[in-house]
């Protein structure tokens, strides 16, 4: 009787863990899908809420830096401590202050109020969503690009629907305001979800060993930081984000301002900039089955590179809201790629690469306020120019990374 029972558990036990492991991935990536449905509609209401709130280009190009640079002075212990500490505690911590915060910022009065709020929710978000990721790079260390193309994608998602909600809102007569209330309302209630999953960090220590380890930690952080490799994924990160999340923070204004294309095309070319780049978001999960990731990359930064001064020397909205459409999809897949390499640099430390991200972060964080500074003196479209260094900067860069340096696809992998 008993042997013929025994086999039976087993598989329930494994199927149970897949099931467990299935709910697990899906509510790190609800994670990433919040953070950039905020990330969207903040980024397509600038022009509501510079109006609202009487915002010169300065003033924003602060909102858009300061609290980056404040985040990035301190997350680097918040990554350290999600490798030797309780990374659970940490992000529902972060998950709470920032679900707050975007409730905060859709009741802002004025500027200082809005530049504190947000100050205050980048380290938490840091907390929230860098520890998801690196948690959701340990899952499965052997797939990290195809991990990282998941949560890219279900970035995407949450990009798209984020000036969706803000057109819909327009159109309806409603506040700017509403948006970030209602993203708030469901972040609180992912943190609600994410309090039943463990994000286990496999680094539990003892209240007295863990002084000592974080200092190790820190050491550790330093040594990588003087590996070229990591540097080097690093500063292509960056550059990566010149035409990505840097041009999301003026594309609506750009429209506005330079095209003249008034408030609501504005919204829709941030709507077709985030709709294609979730095709080429969805189309970037098969692709990665079938070839390396930098080969893409190189061919990839190549075409940007001459699509950008197109979309910009083109004339009339709708010449540029083609070009702009085919410029998102060219470039989809450069965070995944780029990420997903600089964890492979750091195995055993996911979350200490959260760590030498927001360091290297510091002078980044310092981009779209000398942007907004140098678009305040010298105009919007001529700023726009500088924006054109990211993906030359990639095919150079790309260019020393030697071949046999790229993880070889294996069939079924």
């Amino acid at each position: 009787m008993s042997s013929a029972r025994n086999p039976v558990p087993a598989p329930r036990a494994r199927s149970g863990a897949g099931r467990n492991l299935r709910l697990f991935v899906l509510t790190l990536l609800a994670v990433e899908f919040l953070d950039e449905l905020a990330f969207g509609v903040r980024e397509t209401a600038w022009p509501l809420i510079r109006d609202d709130l009487r915002l010169t280009y300065t003033q924003v190009g602060v909102v858009l830096s300061v609290p980056v640079v404040f985040g990035n002075l301190v997350e680097p212990a918040i990554g350290i401590l999600g490798d030797v500490w309780r990374r659970r505690a940490l992000v529902l911590a972060g998950g709470v202050v920032y679900a707050l915060s975007l409730i905060l910022v859709g009741l802002s009065p004025n500027f200082a109020v809005l530049l504190f709020v947000t100050c205050v929710e980048s380290p938490a978000a840091g907390a929230f969503v860098g520890l998801s990721q690196a948690t959701l790079m340990d899952t499965e260390p052997a797939r990290r690009e195809q991990n990282m193309a998941r949560w890219t994608l279900a970035g995407s998602i949450g990009n798209s629907a984020g000036p969706a909600a803000v057109g819909l809102c327009v159109w309806a007569g409603l506040s700017w305001r509403w948006n970030f209330i209602a993203v708030g309302a469901l972040m609180l209630a992912a943190v609600s979800v994410a309090r039943r999953q463990p994000f286990e960090n496999g680094a539990a220590l003892a209240e007295g060993t863990t002084r000592a380890a974080f200092a190790e930690g820190v050491r550790g952080a330093l040594r990588a930081l003087r590996s070229r490799a990591v540097l080097r994924w690093l500063l292509l990160l960056k550059c990566g984000d010149f035409t990505y999340d840097v041009l999301r923070g003026f594309l609506a204004l750009y429209f506005v301002d330079v095209v003249g294309a008034g408030e609501a095309r504005a919204a829709l070319a941030v709507v077709v900039w985030t709709w294609v780049g979730l095709s080429g978001d969805f189309l970037l999960l098969p692709l990665l089955e079938r070839v390396r990731g930098l080969s893409y990359l190189r061919v990839s930064t190549a075409v940007v590179s001459v699509l950008f001064p197109a979309m910009l020397l083109a004339e009339g909205f709708a010449t540029k809201l083609v070009l702009l459409g085919v410029l998102g999809f060219a470039n989809a897949g450069w965070y995944a790629i780029l990420k997903a390499r600089l964890y492979e640099e750091m195995p055993g430390r996911s979350a200490t690469t959260m760590t030498l991200s927001n360091v290297f972060g510091l002078v980044g964080g310092l981009v779209p306020l000398a942007l907004g500074a140098f678009a305040q003196r010298y105009g919007l479209g001529a700023m726009m120019w500088l924006l054109a260094a990211g993906p030359l900067t990639l095919v150079l860069g790309l260019l020393t990374v030697r071949a046999s340096s790229e993880p070889v696809r294996r069939r079924g992998a």
